[in-house]
């Protein structure tokens, strides 16, 4: 029984390990860390692509690539409404992210970091 629950303990570790890398490797870019604040300041609708394109003066297809990369790591949300997509941060993402990396914050720290 104890392999067992080491094992699915490591799993769910690794998995959120891996998850929020993954969201940080998608943030660790200037572009796509700014079309996130853009859409996190847009509200829960969102920003239309277009107005995105706007903000950070990009061509389509780069927008694109970055809009993407956002969209797999999971902390922008798209939408199709007709002809126009619209993207939206998702917040409770965001929320487990941040939270992820306040989480041990006091453990070690005494209480000074928090």
């Amino acid at each position: 029984m104890r392999n067992y629950f080491e094992y699915s303990r490591n799993t769910v570790v690794t998995g959120k390990l891996d998850r929020h890398a993954a969201q940080l490797g998608a943030l660790g870019h200037p572009i796509r860390l700014a079309i996130l604040r853009f859409v996190v300041q847009a509200g829960p609708e969102g920003a239309a692509a277009g107005a995105i394109q706007g903000h950070v003066d990009l061509p389509a297809s780069t927008l694109s690539h970055h809009l993407k990369r956002l969209v797999d790591a999971g902390v922008v949300r798209s939408r199709g409404e007709g002809t126009f997509h619209y993207y939206a941060a998702d917040y409770d993402a965001l929320r487990r992210l941040t939270d992820y990396l306040w989480e041990d914050c006091c453990r070690s720290g005494g209480g000074k970091c928090c």
